[in-house]
């Protein structure tokens, strides 16, 4: 059966999709939800602040050693009887997250949800493609972009707010009932969808690629902690992840039939969407990963306060979300993607703009832009990757998708951390070098700092901190705001939709 024969009636499409992003935004809710209660799990489990951060990186390094199996899990047992087990496994360790009353416990609990979660956007794109003819690719995927990226945004949010009014605990409870109505969805409404390619796994490149992202994820989520290359432990995941990459290409290259097929990325426009997929990523939560710093640390924010001046991003990428799912027949994708980058550069240098004394009318205003920058890059570029690509590879295209974005925002928000407090040294180094008698400047100071007074020293050194912080945030975003200009070259390597020619065999059950 062709997949334009296999394409279900109107009315079954928005019941799979909406039981479909049900469990989407559940699981990139928690990519996010949880950061803001982490000093409140920490206190309740009586951990140390090295340890409570293990919270959020076992459930970011499981979710990306499992990415990658998702294809193969999907040609091999189909995606519908993954959905269902990824979104029952899903909701039944957010729930014993929940309960949990041990940093052991919830550790592992997280580490389950990482696991469970993992097939849950990659699929759900491969899903509302699958579902949906060729002329409404766009619109599904406007929608999917909703649940994926959008989810991330409000996350902080949500959190905040389940946290202050309720308690940490909620912020698991909340995907309860979520996960329940989408397993009765999928069940209820998603046909099993099969290819004919036979599968069978290759466990080496698996083991291989799987140790290699791991290695990977550990070392960037740790390495800010531990001062980097100064540690052991960096040394020894950096050695991992490369060792374990070069032992998965040679295997990618010469096996019969390797994990990733690397025809997968012959294919121009995967190739390309991809790449710029990963600098999005990169560059969005890169700057979520900052703002929060920026707004609390610097310029005195509530917690919730800092939510609310950020969620405007989230309705900016509601907004393209909804014209592009109107409009995006009618336009050109490669013509949407590369205004994405503009808008989004130019948030980003309406950031670079920013100082101590800035409103928030300034932040919400650039976050506003960044959210329409980012809505419409990623969903006329969802729909480009796969444009093109032969369905046979679209369970393994989903994930491989899913999972070099994600790398690419974990690589941005680690490079982001480097450089902010690499450069706030530097600074602040500058800064001190000026603060003598024989300068001009210092005898016009505010009475409350002074050279000689101890108090109006440590409230000298108190300000000069902020302002070479302040510096170093916005050399950080003209920075990030130039990588999103020049990246808007990549566009001319993309290609428009082929047209006609006939689709792989697909089987419905």
């Amino acid at each position: 059966m062709t997949p334009a024969a296999a394409v279900p009636d109107a009315v079954t499409r928005r019941l799979i999709t909406a039981s479909v992003m049900a469990a989407t935004l559940m699981n990139s809710l928690d990519t996010t939800i949880a950061n803001v209660a982490l000093p409140h799990i920490q206190g309740s489990v009586a951990a140390s602040a090295e340890q409570i951060t293990w919270v959020l990186t076992s459930y970011i390094v499981a979710a990306a050693i499992m990415t990658p199996l998702t294809g193969w899990l999907a040609s091999r047992f189909g995606r519908r009887r993954l959905m269902q087990v990824s979104i029952i496994g899903f909701t039944v360790a957010s729930g014993l997250c929940g309960i949990a009353h041990t940093l052991g416990e919830i550790v592992g609990f997280r580490l389950l949800q990482g696991i469970f979660g993992a097939a849950l956007v990659p699929m759900s794109q491969a899903i509302l493609l699958d579902i949906n003819p060729p002329e409404k690719h766009g619109q599904a995927m406007a929608i999917w972009m909703m649940g994926a990226i959008v989810g991330p945004i409000l996350g902080p949010v949500i959190g905040g707010w389940l946290t202050d009014n309720l308690t940490w605990r909620w912020v698991f409870f909340i995907n309860l009932p979520v996960g329940v109505l989408a397993f009765l969805g999928v069940s209820a409404f998603l046909n099993e969808i099969r290819t004919d390619t036979p599968v069978r796994l290759d466990f080496l490149g698996f083991a291989a690629l799987g140790i290699a992202i791991g290695a990977l994820q550990m070392m960037l989520d740790r390495g800010q902690q531990l001062d980097w290359f100064s540690s052991t432990e960096i040394w020894i995941e950096a050695g991992v992840a490369a060792l374990c990459l070069y032992i998965f290409i040679v295997q990618t290259m010469t096996a019969r039939a390797p994990f990733v097929d690397p025809r997968l990325f012959m294919d121009r426009n995967f190739l390309v969407c991809t790449v710029i997929g990963f600098i999005i990523g990169a560059l969005l939560f890169a700057v979520l990963s900052v703002l929060p710093q920026l707004l609390e640390g610097l310029m005195g924010y509530p917690v919730v306060t800092t939510g609310l001046v950020m969620a405007p991003r989230g309705v900016g990428s509601f907004i393209a979300a909804m014209v592009i799912g109107q409009l995006g027949r009618r336009l050109d994708g490669r013509l949407m993607i590369g205004l994405g980058l503009l808008l989004n550069a130019v948030s980003l240098f309406m950031l670079s703009h920013l100082s101590l004394q800035a409103d928030e009318k300034a932040i919400i205003l650039s976050g506003f832009i960044q959210g329409l920058g980012s809505g419409m890059v990623f969903a006329p570029l969802a729909t480009m990757a796969f444009a093109t690509l032969d369905v046979n590879f679209r369970n393994e295209g989903a994930a491989m998708f899913t999972l070099l974005r994600n790398l690419g925002s974990s690589i941005g928000i680690s490079l982001l951390q480097v450089l902010t407090f690499r450069n706030t040294q530097t600074v602040q180094s500058r800064l001190v070098e000026g603060l003598r008698p024989d300068n001009p400047a210092v005898l016009t100071m505010p009475s409350r700092f002074s050279l000689t007074d101890p108090s109006g020293i440590a409230a000298l050194g108190g300000e000069v901190s902020r302002q070479s912080a302040m510096v170093s945030y916005v050399d950080a975003f003209w920075l990030l705001g130039v990588v999103s200009l020049l990246s808007i070259g990549l566009i001319i390597f993309l290609s428009p939709p082929r047209k006609g020619g006939e689709a792989p065999a697909m089987h419905m059950e």
